[in-house]
């Protein structure tokens, strides 16, 4: 018989979980990117890569991302401030992984019977 409550309680705390996980970690890229910080990742080169972009076109996303940064109308306190609240976001999604991974083990030791 299924515990039809109990599958729905599971159900809303994975839901809200990956909710709060997903929106704070993009709104830390959004604030990361508000102070003048875009994060920008050099391509990796892949054997089995569809498309890698090359060093003229890395090097040209790197220049309209310091031109954007130079077009901010924040002032440095502001970037400050964006840049904190981007580090600060990243910590809450990293605490949220943390939580739910001390409450899955927990339960999964139960589960599989381990001591």
């Amino acid at each position: 018989m299924i515990d039809w409550g109990a599958f729905v309680i599971v159900f809303l705390a994975a839901f809200l979980g990956a909710t709060v996980i997903v929106s704070t970690y993009a709104l830390g890229i959004r604030l990361l990117t508000i102070s003048g910080r875009t994060p920008i990742v050099t391509p990796a080169e892949f054997t089995d890569a569809i498309t890698v972009i090359s060093p003229a076109e890395a090097k040209a996303a790197a220049k309209r991302a310091a031109k954007a940064a130079k077009k901010s109308p924040l002032t440095d306190g502001q970037k400050r401030a964006a840049f904190v609240g981007a580090w600060t976001c990243f910590v809450l999604s990293a605490l949220a992984v943390l939580v739910g991974i001390f409450l899955i083990v927990p339960a999964l030791h139960r589960f599989l019977g381990i001591a």
